[in-house]
């Protein structure tokens, strides 16, 4: 599932740029079709970037010898 998201994103984001196109030509609102447009590619980089975002460290339970 998380390597079908960002691919998911990305298709919702070229679908917000054809909707935004339609949106110049004033067959839609400017207002409806730019924040969908900016949400979509926010999200589409945000997928993308957060999948190699460092976890940390794993804790090792501290044996004695």
């Amino acid at each position: 599932m998380h390597g079908l998201l960002p691919f998911l994103f990305f298709l919702a984001a070229v679908a917000a740029f054809f909707f935004n196109l339609l949106g110049f030509m004033r067959l839609f609102p400017l207002y409806i079709t730019a924040p969908l447009l900016f949400i979509t590619i926010y999200l589409t980089i945000f997928s993308f970037v957060y999948r190699n975002a460092f976890k940390g460290f794993s804790r090792m339970r501290s044996r004695r010898w």
